[in-house]
C-alpha cells in the first residue's frame, strides 16, 4: 500500500468529516484526556499523517526527552507498516526524518536555557527558519500545563498559530474529577477558561481496553457531531469492530515503559526486567525516600506529592484498616497515585486478603486502579497465583496476564519471594518472548 492509500484509510479522515474539515492552518487544537490515556499517541499519529504527506512538523516535548518521543515515532510507524502493509518503509521512514524536528524542554525549570517560554518557541522557529530552511506546517506541543496558564499566555498561543500559520496541536491533562465513567459535553477544566480560543478539542476516554474519540468543540458550530471513533490507545489504529479487545499491535519493548517506586523487593524485579527487555522505567520518590533503582528515577516535588494527596482516614476506611498520620506514609501513598494515575494497567506482587484488598502499602495501587477502572492484576504470594480484577463481576479471577499496554504499574511488597520473583520474570517473558538485549544472567538493581 503507498503513503497516500494509508493517509485515506487512517482515522483521521473520519475526525476531519465529523469537524469542519480538521483543525486549518492558523488554528489551535487541543487533545485532552487524564493521565496515561494516550494524549502522545494522539500527536504522534496526527504527526505521521502529516508526514507523509510531506508536510513538515515541529514536535515540542516538555516532559519527555527527544529519545523517548522519537521511540513513539518508531513504535507507531511500525505499526503502521505492518497493519496497513505500507510498501516503500524506507523511503516513507527518510522522509519523516527529514521532515520532522523535535524539541525538548523543561516546563518548570529553574530559569534556565532550556525552560519552555511561547517566546523562546518563536525564536526557535525563526531560527530553523533561517538556518535550517524549515518552515514547520504543523507544530504539537506536548504536556502544556493548562491549569498554570493565563489567558494572555493562551490568546499568544493562538496567535503564534496565525502568525506562522501552523497547524497547532496540544495536549491538556484533564482534573481528576474528570477521569470517571460519564465523559464531559462541554469543554472541561483545565481548558474551559480558554475555548474561545481554541478552534478544535478532542476528548480522549478510555472504554475498557480502547479509546474512545469524542469532539467537545469544533470551530464555531453550536452542535458538534459524533466521531464514533474507537481507537488502540498504544496506536490509534481503528478498532476492529469484530474483535474489539484484540491486541493493539507488536510493539517493541521500547515503546513500553514501566512505571514503579524504584524500591527493594518486587519494585526492583520489575526495574531490573524492564531494563532487561529494553523497556524504559520511571521510578517515582521523593527526598530521603531510600531506593534500590536509580534508572528512570524521578524525585517528586512537594508541590508534585499534593497532587496524589488524600486523606489518611479515607484509605483507612477504603482499605479497612488504620493508617496513622505518618508524613512519611503519606508521601509514600502520594507517590504511589502518580504511578497509577498516569498508567494503563497495573500489576501487583503482594497477597489478597479476604475483604479483597491487597496486604500493606502497596494496597493503595490496587485501590486506585479500582478506582479508575484499570486493568488490574495480582499475583499473590501466598496461593502462587495470578488473580485479575473483574469490574464487572467485582470479584478476584485467576488468570494468566500479559502486558498490554504501553504505560503499566509494576509494584508490590518488598517481602519479595522467591515465587513472587519468578512470577515477574514469567510476565515479562511471557508478555515480550526471549530476552530482547542480548543479556543473560541477573542484572543488579
Amino acid at each position: 500500500m503507498y503513503r497516500k492509500d494509508v493517509n485515506e484509510r487512517s482515522p483521521l479522515r473520519i475526525l476531519e468529516k465529523s469537524s469542519h474539515g480538521g483543525l486549518g492552518r492558523g488554528n489551535l487544537g487541543v487533545a485532552m484526556a487524564r493521565a496515561g490515556v494516550g494524549k502522545t499517541a494522539f500527536l504522534v499519529h496526527v504527526a505521521l499523517d502529516d508526514l507523509m504527506r510531506d508536510r513538515k512538523v515541529l514536535h515540542v516535548s516538555l516532559d519527555s526527552p527527544v529519545d523517548h518521543v522519537k521511540s513513539w515515532y518508531d513504535a507507531v510507524f511500525q505499526d503502521l507498516v505492518k497493519t496497513a502493509e505500507l510498501t516503500a518503509r524506507s523511503a516513507t521512514q527518510e522522509l519523516i526524518n527529514k521532515n520532522r524536528i523535535i524539541q525538548a524542554y523543561s516546563l518548570h525549570g529553574h530559569g534556565g536555557s532550556n525552560e519552555f517560554s511561547i517566546a523562546k518557541l518563536k525564536h526557535s522557529i525563526e531560527l530553523l527558519s533561517q538556518h535550517a530552511q524549515f518552515v514547520p506546517d504543523v507544530v504539537m506541543i506536548d504536556a502544556y500545563d493548562w491549569s498554570r496558564a493565563t489567558l494572555e499566555e493562551a490568546a499568544e498561543l493562538r496567535a503564534l498559530a496565525k502568525h506562522l500559520n501552523v497547524e497547532l496541536w496540544m495536549t491538556a491533562l484533564t482534573h481528576r474529577h474528570q477521569t470517571g465513567p460519564d465523559a464531559p459535553d462541554k469543554v472541561p477544566p483545565p481548558c474551559d477558561r480558554f475555548a474561545s480560543l481554541i478552534s478544535l478539542v478532542v476528548f480522549l476516554q478510555p472504554i475498557d481496553k480502547n479509546l474512545s474519540v469524542r469532539l467537545l468543540k469544533d470551530h464555531d458550530t453550536e452542535v458538534v457531531c459524533d466521531t464514533h471513533l474507537m481507537l488502540h490507545p498504544d496506536t490509534m489504529r481503528l478498532v476492529d469492530e469484530r474483535a474489539p479487545n484484540s491486541p493493539a499491535s507488536d510493539l517493541p519493548p521500547s515503546a513500553y515503559t514501566l512505571l514503579s517506586g524504584g524500591a527493594i523487593g518486587a519494585e526492583a524485579e520489575f526495574g531490573a526486567c524492564a531494563e532487561r527487555y529494553g523497556l524504559k522505567e520511571e521510578n517515582y520518590s521523593f527526598e530521603g525516600h531510600p531506593v534500590a533503582r536509580t534508572r528512570g528515577l524521578r524525585l517528586l516535588t512537594n508541590e508534585e506529592l499534593r497532587d496524589g494527596d488524600v486523606s489518611l482516614a479515607y484509605v483507612s476506611a477504603t482499605m479497612h484498616r488504620p493508617y496513622h498520620q505518618n508524613p512519611t506514609l503519606r508521601k509514600v501513598l502520594q507517590s504511589i497515585w502518580h504511578q497509577v494515575n498516569s498508567s494503563q494497567e497495573v500489576f501487583i506482587i503482594g497477597v489478597i486478603q479476604r475483604d479483597d484488598t491487597v496486604k500493606g502499602g502497596t494496597g493503595w495501587a490496587a485501590e486506585l486502579a479500582r478506582h479508575q477502572g484499570k486493568p488490574l492484576h495480582v499475583y499473590d504470594q501466598e496461593r502462587r497465583s495470578w488473580f485479575t480484577w473483574s469490574h464487572t463481576a467485582r470479584q478476584w479471577q485467576a488468570s494468566k496476564p500479559a502486558i498490554t499496554h504501553s504505560r503499566f504499574t509494576g509494584t508490590g511488597t518488598r517481602s519479595l519471594s522467591d515465587d513472587g520473583r519468578a512470577a515477574i520474570v514469567e510476565l515479562f517473558a511471557h508478555s515480550f518472548g526471549a530476552n530482547r538485549t542480548g543479556r543473560s544472567g541477573p542484572i543488579k538493581a
